[in-house]
């Protein structure tokens, strides 16, 4: 009865964190609790259960009953690549239980890392000999199949822009009805002016700022939406994913390049006014640094996101797991407090984000007058 008390304190007390307590369950053994642990296996499975719940998924848990291993939630559509493409639901998977037949060819779900595979008839994984640098020899890895499936966070990406799409287009509606905001723009007015005049034209300059501002207020709002969603106990961890994260620095480096002025490219591969032995050093140097400002992008918003659900996870686990009640009640305390600093995080990173873009375009807008510079 004292561990329904304490989960439910949790619950209540941690609950936009609650998903590694309460979504698809231990990698899907149910059988695995009823008998009790050693240390060793507890330490391990807890490491298991959070590293699982920070992964993306095939369906879209909602709560598990580990004593009976049973799973609440929706399948989402799978479609793989292999000679040809593979259509199903990833009910079929049974939670990485069952082998999956789909025209001639066979899959299963590694409920563990979250990634199908080839395998045969008899459901053994198909495997490749690879080089393992760390042993120093060849081992055998089962073969991995190209995946396009409808996960978890593609689902809640794309909800997010849907829901972003009908939230903005209502409160530019508001404004046709008359200068004073209504509705949503009563709240969204004063964060998009702060983007405006304190992110936008500071750092790209009066000229130019507004031929970026759909892309600094769409990251930011979507960086931010999607960081609050991971805060939910729906078990959502998109801007934890390094895919996701990638793709924003890939756009962001994309607009850099092909909207940047000839002066931006002169700066990085010939520099006015520096002798020509370190403008060839420099180059170099210059044109990889175009790659790293994106790369630092993509790795702080990951690893940021990424280890606070590690760390609350951690803490739901010890709460959970303690048999005593000022023990727990002290761990369920400190989640809680630290769910309130997730919440500033998640708006941090949003901004971060979008200052350094901003600052990464107001370096690609920017015009320098040479001819100025060279006579002083």
């Amino acid at each position: 009865m004292h561990k329904v008390v304490r989960f439910l304190l949790v619950l209540a007390l941690a609950g936009p964190t609650a998903v590694l307590a309460s979504s698809e369950g231990h990698g899907g053994h149910g059988d695995d609790h009823k008998k009790e642990l050693t240390p060793e296996q507890k330490k391990a499975h807890n490491k298991h259960y959070v590293i699982h719940h920070t992964q993306d998924s095939h369906d879209f848990g909602i709560f598990a009953n580990e004593s009976e291993g049973t799973h609440y939630g929706f399948p989402l559509p799978v479609i793989l690549w292999d000679d040809g493409i593979h259509f199903f639901m990833s009910s079929k998977f049974d939670h990485g239980h069952k082998t999956v037949e789909s025209n001639g060819k066979y899959f299963r779900l590694n409920y563990a890392d979250g990634k199908v595979y080839k395998a045969d008839a008899e459901g053994h994984y198909i495997t490749k000999k690879v080089w393992d640098a760390d042993l120093e020899m060849h081992v055998q890895e089962p073969v991995e199949v190209l995946d396009f499936s409808i996960t978890k966070n593609v689902l809640v990406t794309i909800l997010m822009a849907i829901f972003m799409f009908f939230l903005f287009r209502s409160v530019a509606r508001s404004y046709q009805k008359g200068l004073a905001p209504s509705g949503a723009a009563k709240f969204l007015e004063p964060i998009i002016i702060y983007i405006r005049d304190e992110i936008a034209r500071p750092n790209i300059g009066e000229k130019h700022y507004k031929k970026y501002m759909v892309y600094l207020l769409s990251v930011f709002f979507f960086i931010w939406f999607l960081n609050l969603s991971g805060m939910t106990p729906l078990g959502i961890n998109v801007t934890g994913n390094i895919a996701f994260t990638a793709a924003l620095a890939v756009m962001t480096y994309l607009i850099t390049t092909f909207t940047a002025k000839k002066d931006y490219w002169m700066h990085i591969v010939w520099m006015p006014g520096v002798p020509v032995p370190m403008k060839i050093i420099l180059f170099p140097i210059e044109l990889l640094g175009t790659i790293i400002k994106p790369f630092a992008l993509m790795i702080r918003l990951y690893a940021n996101m990424l280890a606070g659900h590690v760390v609350l996870g951690m803490l739901l686990v010890a709460a959970y797991g303690f048999s005593s009640y000022f023990a727990s009640g002290a761990f369920i305390g400190l989640t809680f407090f630290m769910n309130i600093i997730e919440l500033l995080v998640a708006l941090l990173q949003a901004y971060i984000f979008t200052m350094l873009t901003a600052l990464y375009f107001g370096a690609a807008a920017e015009e320098h007058d040479h001819e100025h510079a060279a006579a002083h």
